[in-house]
């Protein structure tokens, strides 16, 4: 969203196969027989699991526009003075950062001739700026009149998962954390992307690796998602618009106390004070 510089396991079945020594008289040989299959174990589900992601884009959707109704927000737009021009959709594509012009160009590909092809120019121009120049007047309105076609919102989730829940999840995966890890992983990707800045997601990550092992390393992963969280919190002070640390402080910090590491329902948490809840 954010960083002008950023882009089921199955345990198989073990099948016993120990012979056992039966002596054999003279009437028959005894047959011996293999003790029954175990039944599968069935991995536990990461944030890609369908139900997991729905609460992930709930809890995003809480600190990002203020509401659990994530849908509703493919039609968002405006300049929040951030200094990344417009801030928009389900995740904050920016004009600023690239990401708004990478999910045009493939809208562009996908449905040529859109109502938002038009600015593809402009959206170059103003990339790594705050700049309005060439979207101005009608660019606000055009968004919302795409955000009615089925092939946009396809769009928006398709860089959604290419450059943010995707990445996140693969990483928390390969570090060991388990569904609530995957999501504050998510999360802080939104947030920062995951350029080369000092507040990017990886230098993040690396400001925790320095301080906590993750569970593939050997170490606990509470207090791995704590240096994590508190490599975060740092992250967001150094900017005055993220400087509201409450989606960490009374949002993620709450359920990693709780040990609900699985990011199980019912969840309770607050962002920017107000009060959410999913049964």
């Amino acid at each position: 969203m954010l960083s002008p510089n950023r882009t089921k396991l199955t345990v198989a079945a073990v099948l016993g196969a120990t012979l056992l020594a039966v002596p054999v008289t003279a009437d028959a040989a005894a047959v011996p027989t293999a003790p029954a299959a175990r039944p599968a174990t069935a991995a536990a589900p990461g944030l890609d699991d369908p139900a997991k992601k729905e609460i992930a884009m709930q809890i995003v959707s809480s600190a990002e526009n203020s509401s659990l109704d994530w849908k509703a927000q493919y039609k968002y737009i405006e300049d929040i003075d951030d200094g990344r021009g417009y801030t928009a959709g389900i995740i904050g594509f920016c004009s600023g950062t690239g990401d708004m012009l990478d999910l045009v160009e493939y809208y562009s590909r996908i449905k040529p001739g859109n109502v938002l092809e038009k600015y593809l120019p402009a959206l170059r121009r103003v990339d790594g700026t705050d700049s309005h120049q060439g979207l101005d007047p009608n660019f606000t309105r055009d968004w919302a009149t795409a955000a009615k076609d089925s092939a946009f919102r396809r769009a928006q989730d398709h860089e959604r998962d290419r450059v943010y829940f995707d990445p996140a999840v693969k990483q928390g995966k390969a570090d060991g954390v388990g569904v609530l890890g995957q999501f504050i992983y998510y999360d802080a990707i939104v947030m920062h992307g995951d350029g080369d800045d000092p507040t990017s997601f990886r230098n993040i990550r690396r400001k925790a690796l320095a301080k906590a092992k993750p569970p593939s390393r050997g170490g606990d992963e509470k207090a791995y998602l704590n240096a994590f969280l508190d490599a975060r919190v740092w992250a967001m002070k150094q900017e005055e618009a993220h400087s509201d640390t409450s989606r960490v402080d009374t949002a993620q910090r709450v359920f990693l106390r709780k040990g609900n590491l699985g990011l199980n329902t019912p969840l309770d948490w607050k962002v920017y004070g107000d009060p959410y809840h999913i049964g």
